[in-house]
């Protein structure tokens, strides 16, 4: 399943290599691209994603997990043909909302999928590998991109979601979605196969999630309904709230135009070997993750998370402010490895925290009967507020400059500590109902203490 998200992750550092070449006369489509124009094709893809995400839900309550995630392929082929044809930059726009379709199927059912099949031991390190997975993705763009052709690159980009097709096609269906429709046969044969043991062993754990389903699908739900249980509303609201903050790091605007920026900022670095730092420093953070998740909880991560992220956001605007505003050009000249530490800084801790979590956290907090809805409502969120952000960050840079965009986002990362601190639930080795109970303003005796004040 990650590797589709190796996938998403490739097509959304497409942009990086590739756009610095459209603005330029000779490019790929014959006359320059303006730098609005580039920002279209950098955030039209979340756009496509937010209409996508109710899709994905959809195909995810009616096909199943496995069925829905495997469908994203036929959106990334047809994405891709339309890169490699395109003689106009709105072929491109085309292309970029079509392939975020790809990406709201992924971002929506990869949660669903490894909330599904994954015991509680493990769930957390699981749910963090969508964000170790997009770094080598982001990696292979940052990689290849800068020193193969154009029409080299979007064809090593569509060949890894056919790989993911071929070898996801084999893998088992989620339990959940068997039992849910009443195939208890083929529901022990998954999860035989995915706990590796015999089909005898996993009678009891089928029993117990035949237990959850038949109370959770009591009643039929409609999206409405979401907004009228309690608990629902609580936990749609803090997954909710987690992407908002995630998007509010400004990680897709740097991603997306990470070339770009390290242009602006000069410096002694190459500007084709600096996002492969920034890649390898993504893939090298975003490891850590799954290791200690389970361990240290979601808060605390967290809340290291949104300090570093807030610390190296404030010392890049600093750079700029003194570049674009003092033109203190001989400080500059002294401080000009502060722009690629910062980004390191702000790269790594991103990836700890911020990246993986939101996405591990909606997989834990929500019925079977109205996950695929609230993450089709999250997942939309997420990216409407991307879409807002890639398209006219822009616009905030020319009116006030890059320092401004960089310390807009480091408020809002303060922000996100302190919501974490006082308001986020602990999901840390929690069973759906613990949380569920905890969200109820429930006690529950069996929760696992956390290490952080509730």
């Amino acid at each position: 399943a990650s590797l589709s998200v190796a996938a998403t992750g490739a097509m959304m550092g497409w942009t990086s290599p590739v756009l610095p070449n459209l603005e330029k006369n000779g490019g790929p489509l014959g006359s320059p691209i303006s730098s609005e124009q580039s920002s279209w094709i950098g955030s039209l893809m979340a756009l496509g994603a937010i209409f996508g995400s109710f899709v994905a839900g959809y195909l995810g309550e009616k096909l199943g997990p496995k069925r829905a995630l495997l469908s994203c392929v036929v959106p990334y082929l047809i994405g891709w043909i339309l890169v490699a044809s395109a003689g106009h930059v709105a072929q491109l726009y085309v292309a970029r909302l079509v392939l975020g379709l790809a990406l709201s199927i992924v971002f929506t059912i990869i949660p669903m999928y490894n909330g599904e099949i994954a015991e509680v031991s493990i769930r957390g390190a699981l749910g963090s590998f969508l964000q170790l997975f997009i770094t080598i993705g982001f990696l292979y763009a940052y990689a290849i991109g800068p020193f193969v052709s154009y029409t080299v690159f979007w064809i090593l980009c569509a060949i890894l979601p056919i790989i993911f097709f071929i070898s996801f096609f084999f893998m088992p269906e989620s339990p959940y979605f068997l039992l849910r429709r009443g195939r208890r046969d083929e529901a022990i044969a998954s999860l035989a196969k995915l706990r590796s043991k015999s089909e005898a062993a996993v009678q009891k754990e089928a029993d117990e999630i035949q237990v959850i389903l038949d109370e959770a699908f009591k009643t039929q739900i409609s999206i409405l309904d979401l907004f009228k249980v309690k608990v629902n509303i609580k936990a749609l609201g803090h997954t909710c709230a987690l992407a908002s903050f995630q998007q509010f790091t400004g990680i897709n605007v740097v991603l997306f135009y990470l070339q770009n920026i390290f242009i602006a900022a000069g410096g002694s670095i190459s500007t084709d070997v600096a996002p492969i730092i920034i890649g390898v420093v993504q893939i090298l953070a975003s490891a850590v993750t799954p290791v200690v998740v389970d361990r240290s909880g979601r808060r605390m991560l967290l809340v290291i998370s949104g300090i570093g992220e807030t610390v190296s956001l404030c010392a890049m605007g600093l750079y700029f402010y003194l570049k674009e505003v003092q033109q203190a050009d001989d400080v500059v000249d002294q401080i000009s490895w502060l722009p690629i530490v910062s980004l390191v800084i702000f790269i790594a801790t991103y990836c700890v925290g911020w990246g993986p979590l939101p996405w591990a956290v909606m997989g834990e907090m929500f019925d079977p009967n109205v996950k695929a809805k609230a993450s089709g409502i999250t997942v939309s969120v997420c990216w409407f507020l991307a879409f807002l952000l890639t398209k006219f960050v822009s616009n905030i840079e020319q009116a006030l400059g890059n320092y401004a965009s960089f310390w807009m986002f480091a408020g809002f990362c303060l922000v996100s500590v302190l919501y974490t601190i006082f308001l986020l639930p602990e999901t840390k080795g929690k069973t759906l109902q613990q949380i569920q109970d905890e969200l109820n303003g429930v006690t529950s005796t069996a929760s696992v203490e956390n290490g952080m004040k509730k």
